[in-house]
């Protein structure tokens, strides 16, 4: 479907060229002189994309950019001669995808444009519902946060469950304690591997049938763990 975008400025030769060259990349174009013209026209007709100057006559840029995230959650890309950081910095603040000073190369605008529409369609696309992961008798759903060994409820705590999580992804491959440390604690805890022990200790506690010879959450020295399928 022909992605329809909406261009805002007050320089009808610049509308004029602009719009020609978005329907030669593909593009359906609209215009409009002004922001009120605009916010009227997309309510008429919904762009996918606005190009937005800032210094339009009547109501300006920044007021037209809060108008239109009333009206639509549409991506917005400020187009403008202000170069003054402070003019970008407000603008993404507020909720601008995206900032092009004039004169700009055509080949960047339209980089920029293709860049901004594909976020804006993975973010409007649903997230995929986590997989099932089996390993051996082990089962987890992390939809629903559950674990089950043999059929069995376990009950662990979230850090527990995103330790086996994290082992399961990569079951019957190594996973680095640093790497766990990094997926399941996150960059702060850095250094601080014996969070990963004593969950590790617990989860055994929980899932093996001797946790002192353990078979399922194997320690590979020097580097980590891995968990093994058991029947």
């Amino acid at each position: 479907m022909t992605k329809h975008i909406l261009l805002v400025d007050d320089d009808a030769l610049l509308r004029r060229s602009l719009a020609f060259n978005l329907e030669q990349a593909g593009y359906r174009p609209s215009t409009a002189a002004n922001a009120e013209d605009a916010l009227s026209l997309a309510r008429r007709d919904p762009p996918d994309l606005i190009l937005l100057d800032i210094g339009l006559p009547g109501m300006d840029g920044l007021d037209a950019l809060r108008n239109f995230q009333q009206q639509a959650a549409t991506p917005i890309i400020f187009v403008s001669a202000r170069r003054r950081e402070v003019d970008q910095a407000l603008g993404l603040e507020l909720g601008a995808d995206d900032y092009v000073t004039k004169p700009f190369d055509l080949n960047v605008l339209l980089a920029r444009i293709k860049a901004v529409l594909r976020r804006a369609e993975r973010s409007a696309q649903p997230p995929a519902e986590p997989a099932l992961l089996q390993v051996g008798d082990l089962m987890i759903d992390p939809a629903a946060h559950i674990v089950t060994l043999a059929g069995q409820p376990v009950d662990l705590s979230p850090r527990e469950f995103a330790l086996l999580h994290a082992l399961a992804l990569s079951a019957g491959r190594v996973v680095s304690t640093d790497e766990l440390l990094a997926r399941v604690w996150g960059a702060e805890y850095s250094g601080e591997m014996q969070a990963v022990y004593v969950h590790i200790r617990w989860l055994r506690e929980k899932l093996e049938a001797d946790p002192q010879h353990p078979r399922r959450i194997v320690t590979v020295r020097g580097i980590g763990y891995k968990l093994e399928p058991q029947k």
